[in-house]
């Protein structure tokens, strides 16, 4: 009998403090289960993200072999539109700016390559991005803003010998000839010993001569 009578003391106990504390309980619980049930769905929610954007960009890659320009910009606007958090959208944007680039529409070019590097998570692509629209600005002949933009520009040390190509070119355009050897230079010393693409900045170099 002692051990009922223990038992149901217990249990009044139990009562009692769930008559006091019974509502904040199911509250945490409630709380628990929809934070849950929303990190679920947040999960949900990305991995669907991520398989329609992947699928788009498939389209966009094919659209970009077959040399469908527009179909290239088109896809690439939906992904900027609808999944402009993944990185699928970056990818198709750079591609979208080669297209325009290609057909003329230099506008165009700048900026979906603005779109990049406003929204792109990686140093290397904003880094890219940048090179580009800087090169687009020197097509356009803005060799002042083109420079401006290469020379304000800090880019992870792998890039720093392609920016510093793009500045010889610049400068090879404003007659600037022994600024741009010194910048090929650079360009030549950033490269990788077994580069092919060594052998276009010696080209630059020797087409120069001693220019003082």
């Amino acid at each position: 009998m002692a051990y009922d009578l223990e038992e149901q003391e217990q249990i009044d106990e139990l009562k009692a403090w769930w008559r006091e504390h019974g509502n904040l309980v199911l509250l945490a619980v409630a709380a628990a289960a929809l934070t849950l049930a929303a990190f679920q769905g947040w999960r949900y929610y990305r991995h669907s993200q991520a398989v329609a954007a992947v699928t788009l960009y498939g389209q966009l890659d094919r659209a970009e072999q077959s040399g469908d320009h527009k179909k290239v910009r088109d896809l690439a606007g939906e992904l900027t539109q609808k999944y402009g958090a993944t990185p699928y959208a970056t990818f198709g944007a750079l591609s979208a700016a080669r297209a325009s680039f290609d057909t003329g529409d230099l506008a165009g070019a700048k900026s979906q390559l603005q779109w990049v590097i406003e929204h792109a998570r990686e140093d290397e692509i904003r880094d890219l991005a940048r090179l580009r629209l800087a090169g687009v600005m020197l097509d356009e002949k803005n060799h002042a803003e083109a420079l401006k933009r290469v020379v304000e520009a800090k880019p992870v040390d792998a890039m720093a010998g392609l920016y510093a190509d793009l500045k010889g070119d610049i400068l090879v355009a404003q007659g600037r000839t022994a600024e741009a050897r010194g910048a090929y230079q650079l360009a030549l010393d950033r490269s990788e010993a077994n580069s092919p693409y060594r052998a276009t900045i010696q080209i630059k170099l020797d087409a120069l001569g001693d220019a003082q």
